[in-house]
């Protein structure tokens, strides 16, 4: 029987690893993201769900474009709006028009604010394996 459901990553946080670029046969790696009140509160793929939502206005397009379940993208976006203290996804309910999913002003803003500290942390990672010598 085969076996149903989406197929997993091999490296789930490949996609949130940055890195320098080889310099001499050696590459500087690393991960960013942003700590709260509950642990991460922003990270690479919190932002990713965030930009999916607003490009599909689903949270149900946006998880399965990632490889995610429902249940675990509401998760995280449960736990970026209690720890932001104001919603970053806001939901209506079917209707005339279907319903839908908007990314707030707020998430806008932190989703822009994570991309820029994200740069500069490449441009680090970038500037100190040029300083790596042995």
């Amino acid at each position: 029987m085969k076996k149903r459901g989406r197929k997993a990553l091999k490296d789930p946080h490949q996609f949130c690893i940055t890195g320098s670029g080889k310099q001499k046969g050696y590459e500087l790696k690393g991960k960013i993201w942003i700590e709260g009140s509950e642990g991460t509160f922003l990270g690479y793929g919190r932002v990713t769900l965030l930009e999916k939502i607003k490009q599909y206005g689903s949270i149900s397009k946006a998880a399965k474009s990632l490889n995610m379940s429902y249940r675990q993208a509401w998760k995280l976006i449960n736990s970026m709006n209690r720890q932001a203290g104001k919603p970053f996804v806001k939901t209506q309910v079917g209707g005339k028009s279907g319903g839908g999913t908007t990314v707030t002003e707020v998430a806008e803003k932190a989703i822009d604010q994570f991309w820029r500290i994200h740069k500069n942390f490449k441009k680090f990672l970038e500037k100190e394996i040029k300083n790596f010598k042995i």
